[in-house]
Formats: C-alpha cells, sequence, structure tokens
C-alpha cells in the first residue's frame, strides 16, 4: 500500500514537472514571436534551459545539497551564459529571450510571468548577508542590458527598458528608462504638466510625446488585455 501511494506520489510530481514546463513553452512562444515550435524551444532557448536547471539547482539548495546545487548552477552558466543562482526565487513562467548575460543573484526574488531579455542584471550593493538582492513582482518585462541593484521592488506590470539602472522602488505598472532610471510613463507626465498650469488629463506622453505606457524595450504593448485573452497561454490546473 505504501509503495502504491509513494509511486502515486512520484508520478504526481512527474506530471506537475511536465505541466509547468508546458506552461514555460507557452510563455515564451506567446512572449517571443520569433519562437518556433514546442522542440525548438526545448533544444534552442538557452535562457529557458537555465530557468529548467535552476528549478532543479534551487530545489537541491533548499534540500541542503549545496554543492550539488552550485555545481549544477555553474555548469549552466557554461553552456547558456546565463548566471542563477540556486539560492534565487523564482516564480511560474519566468522567462529569459536570449539569456547571454543574465545574472541573478542568490537573494532576488521574481513573481509570476516575468520576462528578462539579455544582460538584465538583479544585483547587490552591498556586501552584507541577508536580502541584498531585488524582488520583482509578477507581470515585470525588464529590458536588455538592465541593471536593478539593492534590495528594491519592481511593481507588478512595471517595464524597465533597455540600459535602465534602477536602485530605488519601481511603482506598479511604471516604466522606467535611464541612468539613474526616471519614470516616463503616464504619471510622470501628469505631474509635469501640474508644474507647468497646463493639465491635459490623464496624458501617457513622453518629452517626445510618443506614448510609452505599457511599452516593453521594443514598444510593443504589454498591457493589451484583449491581444492576451485572444492568445490564452497554457496554464496547470
Amino acid at each position: 500500500m505504501s509503495e502504491r501511494s509513494g509511486s502515486r506520489g512520484v508520478l504526481g510530481r512527474l506530471r506537475d514537472a511536465v505541466c509547468r514546463v508546458r506552461e514555460d513553452v507557452a510563455a515564451i512562444r506567446d512572449r517571443d514571436p520569433a519562437a518556433g515550435g514546442t522542440l525548438d524551444v526545448l533544444l534552442f532557448y538557452p535562457g529557458m534551459t537555465a530557468v529548467w536547471a535552476h528549478r532543479v539547482a534551487h530545489a537541491l539548495w533548499r534540500r541542503n545539497h549545496r554543492f550539488g546545487a552550485r555545481a549544477l548552477s555553474h555548469l549552466v552558466r557554461l553552456l547558456t551564459a546565463v548566471e542563477i543562482h540556486p539560492g534565487a526565487e523564482l516564480g511560474r513562467r519566468v522567462t529569459i529571450d536570449h539569456g547571454a548575460g543574465v545574472v541573478v543573484g542568490e537573494t532576488a526574488e521574481l513573481g509570476d510571468d516575468v520576462h528578462l531579455y539579455h544582460g538584465v542584471t538583479l544585483g547587490a550593493n552591498r556586501p552584507q548577508p541577508g536580502k541584498r538582492h531585488p524582488t520583482v513582482e509578477a507581470n515585470v518585462v525588464l529590458g536588455a542590458n538592465s541593471t536593478v541593484v539593492g534590495p528594491v521592488t519592481v511593481g507588478e506590470r512595471a517595464v524597465v527598458g533597455a540600459g535602465a539602472v534602477v536602485t530605488d522602488d519601481v511603482p506598479a505598472s511604471a516604466t522606467m528608462v535611464g541612468n539613474p532610471a526616471e519614470r516616463v510613463d503616464g504619471v510622470r507626465a501628469v505631474a509635469d504638466d501640474d508644474e507647468g498650469g497646463a493639465v491635459g488629463g490623464a496624458a501617457t506622453a513622453d518629452a517626445d510625446g510618443t506614448d510609452v505606457g505599457g511599452a516593453d524595450a521594443d514598444g510593443a504593448g504589454v498591457d493589451d488585455d484583449a491581444d492576451s485573452a485572444s492568445r490564452a497561454p497554457f496554464r496547470c490546473s
């Protein structure tokens, strides 16, 4: 009886793992127009290979098999050019596009549906132990070569543009660009209008008049609910 129960437990965990991989494949195909079929993603997306290997390394880390976790993480870094510390916490459907140069520190926490481009660094700004890396909440997009340092929080649905350097908390749904990063979406525009005495309603344009609210580093919208609903990406039950 106990053997059958144990077998069901192993099979259940295996089914869950396969389902999570299916979720990840569906997520990257939804977020990257260049993604081909399932086999293409499984074999030729180093960012996703790094995420899947991290799931194993993190499980080893939590069970105090630190040497094995670090060894696996190091091997994956050599193979994919993506370095995710085995202590980092990754949510579901975290995706990495291209992947080269991504670094995620030990105490970093990423929520569900976070999308990273190549060169992203989630680093620390102090050598002391304890929480010293960023917390990135759900549905955040981190543009190519962006850097977020310290125990700061990037709020849900925020967008950090390519090359931006973030050292302070980012409000939910904000769009941040530059070094140091500054907010350029509608809230910033309205505040500027207030100072000039010409409030123009819920403005969503930057200084050049370009609509940047809810756009990623490539200018593609990330808040198009109708489009997202029509694609209906796979989710595990």
